[in-house]
């Protein structure tokens, strides 16, 4: 139930010609809580209820806990969300063994782009594509709990 990722921002839009799948993604929260999330997701034509806990010191590994849910409970989850979504395209895209998700984001947070990569364990090493920058694993901010109360927009 551990998921162990590593994120970047992404430096330029080159990732969308090698990636091999793509899917709008909308989400709420219903918790947002930095010690334990709480989200609701569609994605595509599924969607899911997901639990994650607190990152450890590193900000790689967490507990995380995904369950599918029906399209109407779904909706009726949504309504109780807190204020702020979150809404954005995945890519999927190869890169040696393992399959980095790009998600590019809409609304309030467009103009921000990260990819993650999920890992087996915290130091196993891959492979970086070319469009990859700079690294913001444990940095919260690009948590999307973060940005639906925090949206990329109002930083600046």
């Amino acid at each position: 139930m551990n998921e162990i990722e590593r994120k970047f921002l992404v430096e330029n839009s080159a990732f969308k010609a090698q990636a091999y799948k793509h899917e709008r993604i909308a989400q709420g929260y219903l918790n947002s809580h930095p010690e334990r999330t709480v989200r609701i997701r569609t994605k595509g034509d599924k969607c899911y209820l997901t639990i994650k806990g607190k990152s450890n010191e590193s900000g790689t590994t967490r507990l995380e806990w995904e369950t599918e849910i029906p399209v109407a409970e779904a909706q009726s989850l949504l309504e109780l969300c807190e204020s702020g979504s979150i809404d954005k395209i995945r890519y999927e895209v190869k890169s040696g063994g393992h399959i980095f998700e790009v998600d590019e984001f809409f609304g309030e947070n467009e103009g921000l782009i990260i990819a993650e990569v999920e890992l087996q364990h915290e130091d196993e090493t891959f492979q970086k594509p070319e469009w990859l920058g700079k690294e913001v694993t444990g940095d919260n901010r690009y948590y999307n709990a973060y940005l639906s109360r925090n949206p990329y927009k109002k930083w600046k």
